[in-house]
């Protein structure tokens, strides 16, 4: 299964995807790792990060592993090339938005978070409420990290990943 994480940055995605990857044994795919590292080795990025992360989860879904692709995913364009991943691999997928609806909130983890990626630069609060951030049109599970804490996010994942 593709379980696909979108949402703003500082939304608590990455914190999520994490927890849900260690919980199900499945492979956390992170675009900012990855266009950090084609950055640390020269290359300008475009759409290059989501590009790799559609391969490498593509093969690995097909090894019958269960992927988490951690990533913005701000256009119905992305959104619709990771779900082709999915069908091209036959499994099914889940589309998962991760929203924090309380703005103090957000903005406080946004200006307090810590890079973990060597020379990421995280994007300042001014970035975020600016990011070019389509509208959904199509159905997916949406969490409110304002309300919902890390493991019950989880939980709400799982349960719907049974559906």
């Amino acid at each position: 299964m593709l379980i696909i994480l979108s949402g703003l940055p500082g939304t608590g995605k990455t914190t999520i995807a994490r927890e849900l990857a260690r919980q199900i044994d499945g492979v956390h795919l992170r675009i900012d790792t990855i266009e950090q590292t084609l950055r640390n080795g020269g290359v300008e990025v475009y759409a290059q990060g989501y590009d790799v992360a559609y391969a490498i989860a593509e093969d690995n879904l097909r090894l019958g592993r269960r992927v988490v692709g951690d990533s913005v995913n701000p256009w119905p364009l992305t959104r619709a090339a990771w779900q082709h991943v999915a069908t091209r691999a036959g499994v099914p997928s889940l589309d998962v938005e991760i929203v924090c609806s309380d703005t103090s909130e957000h903005r406080r983890r946004v200006e307090n978070r810590v890079a973990d990626i060597t020379g990421h630069v995280l994007p300042t609060w001014e970035e975020v409420v600016h990011r070019d951030y389509r509208p959904w049109s199509t159905d997916r599970l949406q969490i409110d990290t304002a309300h919902v804490p890390v493991e019950a996010a989880v939980r709400r994942i799982r349960a719907t990943m049974r559906v």
